[in-house]
């Protein structure tokens, strides 16, 4: 009877020790690894604030070049525009604001726009009066190839009064201009309002057209 009671006690530990072995080992596989899952997590954490650091850093980069360019810009104007050097030469050391700087290119286009208005205006001039040249030299050139051709032709035609009075109605405009424009109130005066009266009124193209219609005027009268 000892030896049955010790058997059957011996099998009910056993199979209670066998359960307890079997119910540890199913709560420690049903328990989930969490080292894992938190360095997956840390990682994207950590990928994230990289990410936003690398946006940061880039947008830093963009706008530190940005405001260089600008800077930049600036500097370059300020020491192309000839107003902001005098004013710069003027105030010492003290920095241009850049809407001072943004002004004085304006001024300054608009000077230049200015002054090649006036240019072009010159050049026009300029090509007339050259055309007016060229018209006299042919005149001239043709004058004295008929005089080589034939260079008796016409003498002793022409009276002293003829000529006389030729020359009076090619002075007569002249010196009504003359009287209009000249002022003798200084010789400074006097000198300037003589040049300016030269190159408005002596212009070859001018003194051509009186020429010919004197020409034409004695043509018509002697004819």
């Amino acid at each position: 009877g000892f030896f049955a009671d010790n058997t059957r006690k011996g099998g009910i530990g056993s199979r209670a020790n066998s359960i307890t072995s079997n119910a540890g080992s199913t709560s420690a596989s049903s328990v989930p690894n969490t080292d894992d899952e938190d360095s997956d997590y840390r990682q994207e954490v950590a990928y994230k604030e990289t990410y936003k650091d690398r946006r940061r850093q880039a947008h830093t980069q963009a706008e530190q070049k940005r405001r260089d360019a600008i800077k930049k810009g600036y500097d370059d104007l300020q020491s192309i525009v000839p107003t902001c050097q005098q004013q710069d030469f003027l105030i010492g050391s003290q920095k241009l604001s850049k809407a001072t700087v943004l002004q004085k290119t304006i001024d300054y286009i608009q000077f230049l726009h200015k002054e090649k208005k006036k240019q072009e205006e010159e050049l026009s001039t300029l090509r007339k009066d050259v055309m007016a040249l060229k018209i006299m030299k042919a005149n001239y050139e043709a004058i004295v190839k008929a005089h080589r051709n034939n260079p008796h032709q016409g003498k002793g035609l022409l009276t002293d009064q003829l000529k006389f009075r030729i020359f009076q109605n090619i002075m007569d405009p002249l010196f009504q201009t003359f009287n209009a424009c000249i002022s003798v109130t200084s010789f400074q005066e006097l000198s300037a309002c003589v040049f300016s009266w030269i190159e408005e009124h002596c212009k070859p193209q001018t003194l051509r057209e009186i020429v010919v219609g004197i020409l034409r005027q004695l043509t018509n009268e002697l004819s």
